[in-house]
């Protein structure tokens, strides 16, 4: 299996994308730790994870990616329980469609806090380790709002323009030291992303139901399962080591 013997900390996979991409990274024989606030949901992941593979190769570890210490505490416990990380995947992240005049504040800080400071924390939390040992993977969730602004989604994309700034310089710094450096920026993707959404008019203005953003359309061709996100996670981080996958673009086909 191409990832035999490395550990891989996925962040945000008490479900959706980051618990696929758990489950995609341990079919391909990593030792998985998953991090994220609902300990009782990491279980379940847990269990269907070690159902499908076997073995005794998922851990879980309740983390609030929004406070430097928990992170910096479950990569050191993904470290005492495996060995050193080998893949680092920030995606923990919110999305609230909000109309800026209607001055949802709190969700626009808790944006910043979750989608920003949350990215930044997982960098920190590995980089040094990394570094010194001379090998090491970061992978960042961000979106293909970090290539392009959606209306009522001002913040939202903001928050992941920084995500692509930020590894993006990340990736330039660290030219020669044996770490890559990679952003996945998924289109509409069916999951429950929207689910706390308070913006009523936001929310039908841009046609977005619970759970899919619909804007142009939830059929089959029009929203990506959280399968094919980690599908592109896997890709990237089992490429030859010469070979860097520095962003990968995964939108639904009929998306526009």
């Amino acid at each position: 299996m191409p990832l035999s013997g490395k550990v891989a900390v996925v962040t945000g996979s008490s479900g959706g994308i980051g618990a696929a991409i758990a489950s995609t990274l341990a079919s391909a024989g990593a030792n998985v730790v998953l991090g994220a606030r609902r300990i009782e949901e990491l279980e379940k992941v847990k269990t269907k994870i070690e159902a499908e593979v076997g073995g005794d190769r998922v851990m879980v570890c309740k983390v609030d990616v929004t406070k430097r210490d928990e992170v910096k505490a479950l990569v050191a416990a993904a470290e005492a329980g495996f060995g050193p990380v080998d893949v680092m995947v920030n995606n923990a992240g919110v999305m609230y469609f909000t109309n800026m005049k209607n001055l949802h504040e709190d969700e626009w800080e808790r944006t910043v806090d979750v989608n920003c400071k949350g990215t930044m924390f997982g960098i920190g939390a590995v980089l040094g380790g990394m570094i010194e040992r001379g090998s090491g993977h970061i992978v960042n969730i961000s979106s293909d709002a970090g290539r392009r602004i959606f209306p009522s989604l001002a913040v939202y994309c903001a928050s992941k323009y920084f995500v692509e700034a930020m590894s993006e310089g990340l990736r330039r710094e660290v030219v020669g030291t044996g770490l890559k450096v990679t952003t996945i920026q998924p289109g509409d993707c069916a999951t429950d992303l929207v689910m706390n959404n308070t913006d009523d008019e936001a929310a039908e203005e841009q046609g977005v139901a619970i759970g899919v953003k619909v804007g142009t359309g939830s059929t089959e061709n029009q929203v990506l399962q959280p399968e094919d996100v980690a599908a592109a996670v896997l890709y990237a981080v089992t490429a030859p080591s010469h070979v860097a996958v520095n962003e990968v673009l995964v939108e639904p086909r009929d998306q526009t």
